[in-house]
């Protein structure tokens, strides 16, 4: 099993301000067809999976209270 080190404050900030960076940016197309507007939000929830992924990562079993089930309709 791999050894993780931990980050200090100033290096995990540095590393989830590029992250949301990166995943703006990619986002960004979505501006052509008029969804921009949607962007942020969809940016700040990307970035929570990842905190919650990281943190899992390490150790810390964090549910991820994201998760909606959506009924099927079919039953």
């Amino acid at each position: 099993m791999s050894e993780y080190r931990w980050l200090d404050e100033d290096s995990w900030n540095k590393l989830v301000g590029q992250f949301k960076l990166h995943v703006a940016e990619t986002l960004g197309c979505f501006n052509l067809y008029g969804m921009g507007d949607l962007i942020p939000g969809a940016v700040e929830e990307i970035v929570e999976l990842f905190i919650d992924g990281t943190q899992k990562v390490r150790g810390m079993d964090k549910p991820y209270s994201k998760i909606i089930r959506i009924p099927r309709v079919d039953k």
